[in-house]
């Protein structure tokens, strides 16, 4: 996972780099942004994987049931965070080209 986390991190990276703007404290700091919420998406998908859609719950006065994992509609917040972030560097997912960790940015 780590390995995956910087490609798409050197990915963004370059096409900073390309554009001539990866200079800029600012986009540096929507870059890491961009991973921090990368990182929060993994754990999320690995809680909806582990606990599925609906969580048991119980208040110990005898109520329970089920409720759906707030997991699900965090997930779509971060993504969409994550599409916006990409949006503001002037990046689309589609134009990232993977950069192997030897690679020369």
């Amino acid at each position: 996972m780590d390995k995956l986390r910087r490609k798409i991190e050197l990915a963004i990276i370059n096409q900073l780099k390309k554009k001539q703007v990866y200079q800029f404290a600012h986009y540096q700091n929507l870059v890491t942004d961009y991973m921090k919420f990368w990182d929060i998406k993994n754990m999320l998908q690995e809680d909806i994987e582990k606990r599925g859609v609906s969580v048991y719950w119980c208040n110990g006065g005898g109520q329970e049931g089920y409720k759906k994992n707030e997991s699900i509609s965090e997930l779509l917040k971060v993504n969409k965070q994550m599409l916006t972030i990409l949006y503001d560097l002037g990046i689309r997912a589609s134009d990232l080209k993977v950069v192997e960790e030897d690679e020369e940015l």
